[in-house]
C-alpha cells in the first residue's frame, strides 16, 4: 500500500487536533505527518500514533514533499498559503470558507457528491459544519424527489466557536454556581443559560453570513441552483454537536414512511425516530462520532409536500475534521 505525506495547517486548533485523532482512527496511510501552525506554537509537540511530532511554523516552503494538506486555519491563512501548497504539488483540502464558492474549487460532502473531487485543480473545499449536517440528513430524500426549498433553524454548540467558546461556557457556568460576575469575550453576550440568535455578521437582507451558507453551499453541493433556503442560526448552551430543525419541501410528495426508509438507508445517517418511546436525536448522543442522527420526521401542516425533520451531528468531526479526511480518502482512490 502506498503511504502519503500529509500536512495539517492549523494543527493546534480544535479542528486540527481532531483531524489528527480521525486520521489515527481511520488508519489513513501516512508516511509523514507534518504539523504546521503559527510561530508561537512552533517547537511544541503533539502525539500521533504514540509518537511525538514537533510542530513547525507555517511558511511558503513548509509544504515541499507533501501529497495532501488538510486546512484547519482561518480564511486569511488559507488564502495566504494556498498558492504555495499548489506549487509544492500537494492537494489542499481546506476547512475554511475561503474557497467554498469559487467556481473552480469543488465543494464536497463525500456521501452526496464524491464525483466532484475529480474536478479539483489543487484545492478542494470542506463545507460549513451546519451545511454538512443538514444535507447529509436530507440527501436520501432525493432518491424520491428533487428538493425545492428548506426552512432551517440551527441550534449550534459553543464548540463551533473553537476552544475559546468551550472554555467560556465552562467559565460562565462555574461563575454562576459560585455567584461571581459573568464575563463574555468569545461571544457578544453571556452564553451560559442563554441563546444568542446571531452567528456571523449581517450579509444579506438581515441574514448573517452563517445563515446564507446553507443556501449558497447547499446549491453547489447538491447541484440544485434554484433551491431556496431560509435559515436562522442560534448559538445555544451546548458543549458539542449542532442540532438543526428542517422543513424540507420537495417537488413530489414524500410520505413520512417513505422518508424514514430513505433516510435509514442513506450513507452517513442514523434514523432515531420513535416519539412514543422518546427516541430522537440529541447532542449528547451524537457527540464524538461521525453519523448524523435524524428523527422527529412528520408531515408539515402548512404545505402538502413538506416534511419536518430534526437532526443532530458532531460539527467538529463530521462537520469539519472527518469530512475533510473522507475527501482525502477519495483522493487515494
Amino acid at each position: 500500500m502506498r503511504l502519503y505525506n500529509v500536512g495539517i495547517l492549523g494543527a493546534t486548533g480544535a479542528v486540527g487536533r481532531e483531524m489528527m485523532k480521525v486520521l489515527e482512527e481511520r488508519n489513513f496511510p501516512i508516511d509523514e505527518l507534518r504539523l504546521l501552525a503559527s510561530a508561537r506554537s512552533a517547537g511544541k509537540q503533539l502525539t500521533f500514533r504514540g509518537e511525538p511530532i514537533t510542530i513547525r511554523e507555517a511558511s511558503e516552503d513548509a509544504f515541499n514533499g507533501l501529497d495532501i494538506v488538510l486546512g484547519a486555519a482561518e480564511n486569511d491563512i488559507a488564502k495566504r498559503f494556498a498558492p504555495a501548497i499548489k506549487t509544492a504539488g500537494a492537494v489542499f483540502v481546506d476547512n475554511s470558507s475561503a474557497f467554498r464558492l469559487d467556481a473552480n474549487v469543488p465543494l464536497v460532502v463525500p456521501e452526496i457528491n464524491p464525483e466532484d473531487v475529480r474536478a479539483h485543480h489543487g484545492i478542494i473545499a470542506n463545507p460549513n459544519c451546519t451545511t454538512i449536517i443538514s444535507l447529509v440528513a436530507i440527501n436520501g430524500l432525493r432518491k424520491a424527489s428533487s428538493i425545492e426549498s428548506i426552512i432551517a433553524s440551527s441550534y449550534q454548540a459553543v464548540s463551533g466557536a473553537g476552544a475559546a467558546g468551550l472554555q467560556e461556557l465552562r467559565d460562565q457556568l462555574r461563575a454562576i454556581s459560585e455567584g461571581r460576575e459573568i464575563k463574555a469575550s468569545a461571544f457578544p453576550y453571556q452564553i451560559a443559560c442563554n441563546v444568542i440568535p446571531q452567528i456571523g455578521g449581517e450579509t444579506f437582507e438581515g441574514y448573517t453570513s452563517e445563515e446564507m451558507k446553507l443556501q449558497n453551499e447547499g446549491r453547489k453541493i447538491m447541484h440544485l441552483p434554484e433551491m431556496k433556503v431560509s435559515c436562522t442560526c442560534v448559538r445555544v448552551t451546548v458543549m458539542r454537536s449542532h442540532s438543526v430543525s428542517l422543513l424540507v419541501r420537495t417537488k413530489d410528495k414524500i410520505t413520512v414512511e417513505q422518508a424514514r426508509k430513505l433516510i435509514a438507508a442513506a450513507p452517513g445517517c442514523k434514523l432515531t425516530d420513535d416519539l412514543s418511546n422518546r427516541v430522537y436525536p440529541m447532542p449528547l448522543d451524537t457527540s464524538d462520532q461521525d453519523l448524523v442522527f435524524v428523527g422527529r420526521i412528520r408531515e408539515d401542516l402548512t404545505h402538502d409536500r413538506g416534511l419536518n425533520i430534526w437532526c443532530c451531528g458532531d460539527q467538529v468531526r463530521k462537520g469539519a475534521a472527518t469530512n475533510a479526511i473522507q475527501i482525502a480518502e477519495l483522493l487515494l482512490n
